[in-house]
Formats: structure tokens, sequence, C-alpha cells
């Protein structure tokens, strides 16, 4: 196996070219799990933790925190908790302290899988992700248009994930999933809700429920036009149940070691009316603190 430890960016995107068929590591923690267990022997490695390109994290001009695809989830926890709140709260619950020190979104979404923590809170937000090659440059690609499938992507294959784009919070954020433990454990199903008190909408993210990380547009939809955002009463029950049955509708789930189809589809549904009720009970403060 040839190992490849490029100490730049640019020195990283010669190699990506040079060596389409690379596995990319950067924390490793699921890649080096992979190898250890002999489920994937690799032609080449392509390790990034000797760029320092990829580890920053900056605001940009445009309402958007740029999130380096190198930056661990202790960095998220500690710095973007308030900037992000979705994301922080789904780092939170990666693995084991050890874990948070090593992984990234970047791998996250290079790894692809339906389950990472890092997906529905990407998608309910709007993230978006860039992508760069030493031949085109730099593309962005928007987060809905990220996922191909299983563990698939849509990144050329000489193409890195140097960013991902996420808009800073307008309003409540909430993540939760639903596992044997709170961490150091594969979701059975998770999902995000990101309340934008601007623009009156609401954005949604389903994890391990589905091929990919999904997105349910019509309890989207439904939301934008049933929450009385001026009206600082609880949300009627009604809300709460019919929000949670369109996100549980949305869900593509299947049964597996981990779960049932049919427990998936209830968990989310719960998982729904809690995020809300949470997110809501956030909005009402905000908007008694502003009268």
């Amino acid at each position: 196996m040839r190992f490849l430890r490029p100490h730049s960016w640019a020195e990283a995107l010669d190699l990506r070219a040079a060596y389409p068929d690379a596995t990319v590591i950067c924390g490793g923690t699921d890649v080096m799990v992979e190898l250890n267990y002999d489920r994937r022997r690799p032609s080449a490695l392509l390790d990034l933790t000797g760029c320092p390109e990829p580890a920053v994290v900056e605001r940009a001009g445009d309402g958007v925190v740029r999130l380096g695809a190198a930056v661990t989830y202790t960095r998220i926890v500690r710095e973007l908790s308030e900037l992000t709140p979705g994301l922080a709260q789904a780092a939170r619950t990666v693995g084991s302290p050890q874990i948070r020190n090593r992984g990234t979104v970047g791998g996250n979404l290079g790894a692809a899988s339906p389950a990472g923590d890092s997906h529905p809170p990407l998608l309910a937000t709007g993230a978006v992700v860039e992508a760069e090659s030493a031949a085109r440059g730099i593309r962005t690609i928007p987060i809905d248009d990220f996922y191909a499938g299983p563990k698939r992507h849509t990144l050329a294959a000489d193409e890195l994930i140097r960013a991902i784009r996420v808009p800073v919070a307008a309003g409540p954020q909430y993540f939760a999933k639903v596992g044997t433990r709170n961490a150091m454990v594969i979701a059975v199903c998770s999902f995000a809700l990101a309340l934008d008190r601007t623009t009156r909408t609401a954005g949604t993210g389903i994890g391990s429920a589905g091929p990919t990380p999904l997105r349910a547009t019509a309890a989207e939809d439904f939301l934008a036009a049933a929450l009385p955002w001026n009206d600082p009463a609880p949300l009627p029950e009604s809300v709460l149940r019919e929000f949670g049955s369109l996100v549980a509708s949305a869900a593509r789930p299947i049964d597996d070691v981990r779960g049932t189809a049919d427990y998936r589809t209830h968990a989310l549904a719960v998982l729904a009316r809690r995020t809300l009720t949470w997110a809501w009970a956030d909005h009402r403060t905000s908007n008694r603190r502003a009268a």
C-alpha cells in the first residue's frame, strides 16, 4: 500500500489527480477501523493531516461559517456552538472524546454514510460543499446534491472536499438521535431541525433512515405555513403531530441489526415533535425578550 502525505493543499490536489483511487484520510476514524478489520485494502492512502489549509474556521462575508474539511468535532463544539448550534449538538454525540478530537465533518461527508451524525444538520441548514481539483479549481455543491447513494457522493475522482459553508443560525436549531446510548454508537435514526426567523421557514434533515441522508420537504412546507411566528403561545398538539407524521413519511428505512423500519419510522416522528417543541420554546423566549 502506498502512503501519500502532502504538506500543502496544492500538493494534495496534485496527488489526488495522480492517484484517483487513493483513499483519503484525515482523522481516519472510519477508514482505520475498516483497515484494522481487513474490510478494505486500498492501493494507496492520501493523508491530509499535514495540510494546514483545510483546518481553518472563518466567518465569510455572506452570512456563513466556512468550515475547513479537516476541522475536528471538538473544535466545532468549542468554537461554533453559537453560530451553528445544530451542527455543534450533533458533534457532541459523535463517538468518544478521542474520536471527536480526530474526526471531521469533511471525513463524514467523504464517507457519505446515511448514518453520519453531521448530515442531518447540514441538510437542515442548507450547507454547501466546496470541492476542488487541480485541473478545474473550486466548485460548490449544494448539500442536497452531494449524496448519490449509500456511501456514495458526487465528487469527481480527482476532487477533494476543501470546506463546508454552513449558514449562521437565524433561529433555533436542534439535533437528536436514537441509539443504545447518547454517544459512541451508530444512530438507529437521527433528525435535525432549523428554524429561520428571518425567512420564516424551517429546514429538516433525516439520518440513518434511508439510502442517503434525507430532507422532509413536505414537513418543511407545512411548518412554514402553520407556525404562528408572532404568537407567543405554545404550539397546538395538532401541529406537532402533523409535523411528526410528515417527517416519518419522508423516511425510507430498512430493517437491519440496529433496528426495524417500523421502529425508525415511529422514532423519527417522536424526534420531530421533540425538536420542534424545543425549538419553538426557544423562539417564544426570544420573542418575549425582544418585546
